[in-house]
């Protein structure tokens, strides 16, 4: 079967991370996806004649409810009968944190919802929301769960990561490790965590937060997200912070050179705690 996918594919973030996940998983299956940024198409006409392509596509996945599904609606919210393929879609934070507090979004997103034949929510808090906020569907969602996969890297040296984080000690072994993976953007809200840790570390140094992802500096679809109060606050927030270490990202021992966290997935020989922080989940 061959398949649209459409989805924001914003470098560096969950979204995009989602969809190779998503993508890779379903041509493993056998079947072809083509992935495509949502931010691409001004219309779902331009979708619609994308889709009327030959060999034409036999069916569509959108993440997000608006920013992706509205996209395969056909014309405006009237789905076109000639233009319209089965599709389903995998809800994001931002459809029932942001988008379903506007009006106009919110009758788009039901119209996604009725149409799909299918939906994909990560919680069940997610499906639930989207219960309450949107017209009815319950029989349609379907919770599944995002995973981590964890391997050991046989080249991973505990003491050397510790030290490129800006950690160092004689106790290492003794240190209650936190890891954040994601980009310093204000919608994790860095800055909370940033100040309890700090206290944390002041009143037990064995505990430390090191962050992992692109600093604002070398992301700049984050540095766009901030106003420039926003990104100075954050920037001098991470210097010198006590027990508040930032990584750009680790070494994927199948790849070499040094890679988003996020992206390549976390490889360590020891336990640690992995934590998340996030005012609207999915945003990206």
């Amino acid at each position: 079967m061959k398949l649209l996918f459409l989805a924001c594919l914003s470098p560096k973030t969950g979204n995009c991370t989602t969809a190779e996940r998503i993508r890779a998983h379903i041509e493993s299956a056998g079947h072809t996806c083509e992935l495509r940024d949502a931010a691409d198409f001004k219309s779902s006409a331009e979708v619609a004649s994308l889709i009327e392509q030959k060999p034409p596509f036999e069916g569509a996945i959108a993440i997000h409810l608006f920013k992706g599904g509205r996209l395969l609606l056909g014309e405006a919210t009237v789905p076109s009968e000639n233009t319209q393929v089965p599709f389903g879609v995998v809800f994001g934070g931002t459809d029932i944190n942001e988008d379903v507090k506007v009006e106009q979004k919110r009758a788009v997103m039901e119209q996604v919802l009725l149409k799909a034949r299918f939906a994909v929510a990560f919680t069940d808090k997610l499906k639930a929301e989207a219960e309450v906020f949107l017209l009815s569907q319950s029989s349609k969602i379907y919770v599944q769960p995002q995973g981590i996969k964890t391997e050991a890297a046989q080249s991973f040296c505990w003491s050397e990561f510790l030290r490129r984080s800006g950690v160092s000690g004689e106790d290492v072994e003794d240190l209650h490790v936190f890891l954040l993976v994601c980009g310093l953007r204000r919608v994790k809200d860095p800055l909370y965590l940033l100040e309890a840790f700090s206290e944390w570390h002041t009143e037990n140094p064995l505990v430390v937060l090191i962050i992992i992802g692109p600093k604002p500096a070398h992301c700049a679809a984050a540095v766009q997200t901030l106003d420039e109060p926003q990104h100075q606050d954050i920037c001098w927030a991470c210097l010198g912070r006590p027990g508040v270490s930032t990584l750009p990202g680790l070494r994927s021992h199948s790849t070499g050179p040094w890679c988003h966290g996020g992206q390549h997935g976390i490889r360590l020989l020891m336990s640690l705690s992995v934590t998340y922080c996030v005012l609207a989940e999915g945003s990206g």
